[in-house]
C-alpha cells in the first residue's frame, strides 16, 4: 500500500521518500515499483521516459527506519501505511511530530481505527488527518478524507484538494468506525456468512447468487479470500467493538475458525475455497428462486447500512454512493439502487427479517422508515 501511494504522489509530480521499519522492505518496494512501471510501459500507459521520470522522484531509505525518522524532516506531508495497530500508529506519530516541520501534515491511511485516537498521541495534534486509500492505490480512484474533532479547519480541505490534484476521487467521512466503505460493506460479508451459517446455501451458491443477480464482480467468499480472511475478520471485529458491539456488525464464528486454522485465503492456498493444485472447484446449485432470495436479503442489509450512514451523518448521500462504486466497485450506488427497487420494498424485506429473527441486527434505519412514510427518494 505504501509503495502504491508513493507512486501516485510521484506521478502527480511530487518528490517522495519511502522508509520502513522492516529490513529489506524498501528494497522490495523499489523492485516491485520498477516491475510495475515496466508493465505500464509495455501496456502503453506510460512512455519509457515518463515512467523513468516518475521513478526518479521516488527516493528510498535503505536501512530499517528504527528510531531515526530524520529522512522525513523536510516532508510537507507524511502518510503512514503501517500495521493496523493503534498503539503502533500512535507511537509513530508521536515520534514523527518531533522531526517534521511545524507546517507538515501527518496523515494516517488507517482503514478502520479512530483518527482521533491516533492524533491525540501528538502534542500538536491539529495537523493530523485521515487519508484512506484503497488497494491497489494507483488503480483504485477512491480516497476517504477523514477530519477529526480536534483537527485544524484547513487541514481536511487541503487534503481533499490534494487528492483531486492526484487525480483521485475524494469523499469526506466523519471519524466513525469503518468510515464509509468499511462500515457500509460489512453486510456483504456478514450477511453472506449468516446465510452460510444457517445452512441456506453453500459458499459457491451464495457467490453465484451475488454475481448473477447483483452483477457484483466477485462473490463475498471469493472477495474475502482475495482480501485475506485475517484482514477481513480484523476489520469486522474492529468495527463491531468500536460500535459498542452493535449486532449488525457481529463477526462470524465460521470465519474465526477459518483463521484459527490458518486458512487466510489465496495467500495461504486455502480459505473458503481450496486454491491448491488439484483441488476440486465447487459447483453452485443454480436455483434461481433461492439465489434471488439470498441476493434480496444481502442487498436489503447493504442498503439499510448505507441509509443509516446518511442518517448518522457519516457522509452525504452523494459521497456514500460515490464511495461504494469507486471504492469497492459496486455495480450501482446503494442509495440509487434503493430508489430503483423502491424504499418501501427494502423496508418490507428488512421488517420481515426483523419480525422473523427478533434480532436488532435487522432493525430498519429510522431514516428509511421516515422516507417511506413521507414518500421521499434519495437525490430527488
Amino acid at each position: 500500500m505504501g509503495s502504491g501511494i508513493a507512486r501516485v504522489a510521484a506521478a502527480a509530480g511530487h518528490d517522495v521518500i519511502i522508509a520502513d521499519a522492516v529490513a529489506g522492505a524498501t528494497q522490495r518496494s523499489q523492485a516491485n515499483l520498477a516491475k510495475t512501471m515496466d508493465r505500464e510501459v509495455d501496456k502503453g500507459r506510460y512512455s519509457r521516459d515518463a515512467a523513468d521520470e516518475v521513478m526518479s522522484r521516488i527516493k528510498y531509505h535503505w536501512e530499517p527506519i528504527g528510531d531515526d525518522l530524520s529522512p522525513f524532516r523536510h516532508c510537507g506531508l507524511v502518510i503512514e501505511a503501517i500495521v493496523e495497530d493503534l498503539e503502533t500508529k500512535r507511537t509513530l506519530f508521536r515520534r514523527l511530530e518531533n522531526v517534521v516541520t511545524a507546517d507538515a501534515i501527518l496523515a494516517t491511511n488507517t482503514s478502520s481505527l479512530s483518527v482521533a485516537s491516533i492524533a491525540s498521541a501528538c502534542e500538536v495534534s491539529g495537523r493530523v488527518v485521515g487519508i484512506h486509500f484503497f488497494n491497489p492505490a494507483p488503480l483504485m480512484p477512491l480516497v476517504e478524507v477523514i477530519p477529526w474533532l480536534g483537527g485544524e479547519m484547513t487541514i481536511a480541505p487541503a487534503a481533499y484538494a490534494l487528492m483531486k490534484q492526484w487525480n483521485k476521487t475524494p469523499v469526506l467521512a466523519t471519524d466513525t468506525p469503518g468510515f464509509i466503505v468499511n462500515r457500509i460493506a460489512r453486510p456483504f460479508y456478514g450477511e453472506s456468512l449468516r446465510l452460510l451459517d444457517e445452512g441456506v446455501a453453500d459458499i459457491a451458491t451464495i457467490d453465484w447468487a451475488m454475481k448473477t443477480f447483483g452483477k457484483f464482480r466477485m462473490g463475498p467468499f471469493e472477495l474475502m479470500d482475495f482480501i485475506g480472511n485475517d484482514v477481513n475478520y480484523a476489520v469486522t471485529r474492529s468495527v463491531f467493538e468500536a460500535m459498542f458491539f452493535d449486532p449488525r456488525y457481529k463477526p462470524s464464528l465460521t470465519q474465526k475458525r477459518l483463521i484459527e486454522s490458518g486458512f487466510f485465503g489465496k495467500k495461504t492456498g486455502r480459505g473458503y475455497y481450496d486454491y491448491r493444485a488439484g483441488a476440486v472447484v465447487p459447483v453452485p446449485s443454480q436455483d434461481e428462486a433461492l439465489g434471488r432470495q439470498m441476493f434480496d436479503r444481502v442487498l436489503a442489509m447493504l442498503i439499510n447500512e448505507a441509509v443509516d450512514a446518511v442518517f448518522m451523518g457519516v457522509a452525504s448521500p452523494e459521497d456514500v454512493d460515490l464511495a461504494m462504486t469507486k471504492g469497492v466497485n459496486y455495480p450501482k450506488g446503494l442509495l440509487a439502487w434503493a430508489n430503483e427497487i423502491g424504499l418501501d420494498t427494502v423496508l418490507g424485506r428488512l421488517q420481515a427479517l426483523y419480525d422473523e429473527y427478533g434480532e436488532d441486527r435487522y432493525r430498519p434505519s429510522p431514516l428509511l422508515r421516515r422516507m417511506v412514510r413521507d414518500k421521499q427518494r434519495f437525490f430527488a
